[in-house]
């Protein structure tokens, strides 16, 4: 198989279309977890004061922020699964392989090759 039917895959459209989704939904479940993270507690006390506070409780704000570090990974590799599903990087031909030498500068043509 060559390094372009490797790289160049239609299909890896597909799995970045996928990675999108389960991007998506991750960030909605990130929403969902951050809420019941968000707690309002409002006390009356008996001269009439109303006091509001609000509590965070850590368990459900770690497990948003880490659902929106999954969802920052799984776009990050869709992006790339969509340039290598577009694009290949071609080589151009230098004028050592033109001498017959390969990247590395060694000789790879015949012993009969002038």
């Amino acid at each position: 198989m060559t390094e372009q039917a490797r790289l160049n895959q239609p299909v890896r459209a597909v799995v970045a279309l996928a990675e999108v989704l389960l991007a998506a939904v991750a960030v909605w479940g990130a929403f969902q977890l951050w809420q019941q993270g968000v707690h309002t507690v409002v006390v009356t006390l008996t001269d009439g004061t109303v006091l509001t506070s609000t509590r965070w409780v850590g368990s459900w704000m770690s497990g948003a922020i880490g659902l929106g570090v999954v969802a920052g990974i799984l776009l990050v590799d869709a992006v790339r699964e969509i340039l290598l599903a577009v694009r290949v990087r071609r080589r151009r031909k230098s004028r050592e392989s033109e001498r017959g030498e390969d990247d590395f500068g060694y000789f790879t043509g015949h012993l009969n090759q002038a």
